[in-house]
């Protein structure tokens, strides 16, 4: 996932975060501009790697955007 990430047009980090105890995570990618991210979706990268994980997702992903305001 990592390496294809990379590839993609104003990609700038990945973190991935689990709770071992529920099984539950959550995963955070930044990107450089909206535009950036939302091209993810429209040329079908963000499916093709959800597709990768489609047998250990307990449930559909649910999609959220926000903004950084405070960056240290």
């Amino acid at each position: 996932m990592v390496p294809a990430a990379k590839q993609q047009k104003g990609f700038k980090g990945l973190y991935v975060l689990t709770d071992r105890k529920t099984g539950k995570g959550l995963t955070i990618a930044l990107w450089d501009t909206e535009a950036d991210m939302t091209a993810g979706e429209t040329s079908g990268y963000y499916q093709q790697q959800v597709a990768k994980f489609k047998g250990i997702l307990g449930a559909p992903p649910v999609r959220e955007a926000y903004e950084v305001t405070v960056q240290p």
